[in-house]
């Protein structure tokens, strides 16, 4: 047999966090499809566990684990930001478009608010994915997580440029310890909904901030070197990421701090797993985050949700190293499309069982067709845009003298 090579050999390696995303994602589409088909049943269920915060908050932590190990395996913000658009926008945009197909035929319910704000700050806020952090609504509801994600991607390409990104453990906490108060302060969002101008300034600022990142020629493998354009535009996007949570969470800013405490707690796993931090170090940082989050919403599925989320996410790891069954990794693998188009079916399907004989298909066809092409083309954009970054950085280490802190090859 052929040795694997190194991206089959990391694909091995990271089995676990695909038998976790399938999970996750079906159990969001069962809590919006329960509500749906089986309310009265649902309910009882509800009011004892969220199964729709557990899911999200395994994603959540999912992200915080590989995210970070991505940008550094990577080694610069240019080939990070291109595979985060090609994962993210070609499924998004599809699913956005038949939203409003759907919508246009009678069998989806677009938000009530979409029809009242200037159309170009709304296609903003979707194409940003700030919608959430920008007082904007979104074309399909679920979309309100990725939000988050964006923040925490500004937030870590921040960490990562002025060489911070080891101190996952100590931001988690500080994020924890800082919800409680602020969201005391902040129960809703400053930034409302006839913030017309306030969310558009904030929107060009982020995708300026990227852009520039993106750009900017400051490149050295570990981390940019010294202060320049690509990192003040990288810091300013991270300090931009959490005002935005801050700010904008439309749960408030005690829930929003938790989810990027999460995602940070998670990172602390991975470093924990690295040997960059004790073990302790990493377990105390989960359970502080836990115990600011346990009343971050007064309703009563809300803790079991976010102990269950830790708990499962915690098994996962624990299991990293056994075999997964090929369907549930592969469920994984779909898992954004399974999370992205379920509410697009809540009104065309008539039953549950229906729900997820279509729902596991359509993820699978979507995938293959929109989602595994699009990671393709980004993967080649990502390695020229690489080769061109390293280039520029083996010259700029020539003037300078130095090439910055060597990077060990993280598991993602």
């Amino acid at each position: 047999m052929p040795p694997k090579s190194s991206r089959q050999a990391r694909q091995a390696r990271l089995a676990w966090l695909d038998a976790l995303r399938g999970p996750a994602a079906l159990a969001v589409a069962l809590h919006h499809s329960g509500w749906t088909f089986l309310p009265d049943v649902w309910a009882e269920v509800d009011r004892r566990i969220d199964v729709g915060t557990w899911g999200v908050f395994v994603f959540f932590m999912v992200s915080g684990y590989i995210i970070p190990a991505s940008l550094e395996r990577r080694g610069d913000l240019r080939t990070f930001w291109i595979g985060r658009a090609f994962r993210l926008l070609p499924l998004l945009a599809v699913a956005v478009v038949l939203a409003l197909l759907l919508a246009a035929a009678g069998a989806f319910d677009l938000h009530p608010g979409l029809g009242t704000r200037p159309l170009p700050l709304v296609v903003l806020g979707n194409a940003t994915m700030l919608q959430e952090l920008l007082g904007v609504p979104a074309v399909i509801g679920v979309m309100w997580t990725l939000s988050y994600e964006m923040a925490f991607y500004l937030l870590t390409a921040g960490l990562f440029t002025v060489r911070q990104a080891h101190r996952s453990a100590v931001v988690a906490v500080v994020l924890a310890l800082a919800a409680v108060p602020l969201g005391l302060l902040l129960p809703r969002p400053a930034i409302k909904g006839s913030a017309d101008l306030v969310a558009a300034l904030l929107g060009v600022a982020v995708v300026a901030a990227i852009a520039m990142s993106v750009r900017g020629r400051g490149w050295a493998r570990g981390g940019v070197t010294g202060v320049n354009g690509t990192t003040v535009a990288a810091v300013s996007g991270g300090v931009l990421g959490l005002a935005l949570v801050v700010l904008g969470s439309r749960v408030g800013a005690w829930q929003g701090l938790i989810v990027l405490a999460m995602m940070f707690a998670g990172t602390a796993v991975y470093r924990a797993e690295r040997g960059a931090i004790r073990w302790r170090t990493a377990v105390a940082t989960v359970l502080a985050v836990l115990a600011c989050g346990f009343l971050a919403k007064d309703d009563p599925g809300w803790a079991p949700a976010l102990l269950l989320a830790a708990a499962f996410f915690a098994a996962g790891f624990a299991l990293r190293r056994r075999s997964f069954p090929r369907w549930l990794t592969h469920l994984g693998v779909i898992s954004f499309s399974l999370y992205l188009l379920h509410p697009l079916l809540l009104r065309v399907v008539p039953n549950l069982p229906l729900f997820f004989l279509v729902l596991v298909p359509l993820a699978y066809l979507t995938h293959r067709l929109v989602e595994a092409p699009a990671q393709r083309l980004g993967r080649r954009l990502a390695r020229r845009a690489g080769a061109t970054a390293r280039g520029a950085g083996a010259r700029g280490a020539d003037e300078s003298g130095g090439s910055g802190e060597p990077m060990g090859e993280p598991s993602g």
